[in-house]
């Protein structure tokens, strides 16, 4: 007589098959539970893929909105990227031969670059695409979403600078009415603090990161503007 298995049993072995297949990377079991957006392709393990240009893209929207591709989303910790040599991936980045991961909280946001910007140094960049922190519900990983920027957090990485804009979904979260980070504070208490501190400690305590304070939203219009600039300039 062949036996039945209960409904508990093939959850228990769906698990142990979903371990297995987990420990593939490390043991790094949430590599494959973060969803990616619906217009990229799985390539491999370390990296999605679309059509799009993501770096060609316009950062700015004719309504004063701004694009963001989103790297990692919020609550999340693989640090993945935007691809230099292929604009249309994005990858997870290696570091020391791994796979790497933020040894700390996960990132109290949507982390990500504005896409047509460039900051060079002279301008307190690093020649890349301008970082951005969004606030609001996670979004899937290589989704290009519109935010509204509200101001800039200022950082030292090993004494060189590093901003963060701040930034919320535009639309279709508890955030998307918020224009300010004196609003912000009002509504959302406590919120910019979480940032801060995020920040400068995610890396541990002798990662190098030193907060400098926030500046307001006209302070990252400036340097979103800049940015902008720079990368035309450049083309």
């Amino acid at each position: 007589m062949k036996k039945i298995l209960t409904l508990s049993a093939v959850a228990s072995l769906m698990m142990l098959s979903s371990a297995a297949n987990a420990n593939t990377l490390g043991g790094l079991a949430f590599s494959g539970s973060t969803p990616h957006a619906a217009a990229m392709t799985v390539k491999d393990d370390f990296t999605i893929a679309g059509q799009a240009d993501l770096m060609g893209l316009k950062a700015m929207n004719q309504d004063g909105t701004v694009k963001a591709i989103v790297e990692i989303p919020a609550g999340t910790s693989a640090k993945w990227e935007v691809s230099k040599e292929d604009p249309k991936a994005v990858y997870w980045e290696y570091k020391n031969g791994k796979p790497r991961v933020v040894n700390y909280l996960g990132y109290p946001g949507n982390y990500g670059a504005i896409p047509g910007t460039a900051l060079p140094k002279e301008l307190g960049g690093d020649g890349d695409p301008l970082d951005v922190i969004v606030l609001g519900q996670a979004v899937p990983r290589g989704e290009v979403v519109d935010v509204r920027v509200i101001g800039v957090l200022k950082m030292l990485d090993d004494g060189e600078q590093d901003d963060k804009l701040i930034a919320v979904l535009a639309k279709d979260s508890p955030f998307a009415h918020i224009e300010t980070m004196a609003q912000l504070d009002k509504e959302y208490p406590g919120a910019s603090q979480i940032i801060d501190l995020w920040f400068a400690n995610y890396k541990g305590p002798d990662g190098g990161m030193e907060g400098l304070g926030f500046e307001d939203a006209a302070s990252a219009r400036r340097v979103l503007s800049s940015a902008a600039a720079h990368f035309e300039a450049a083309r």
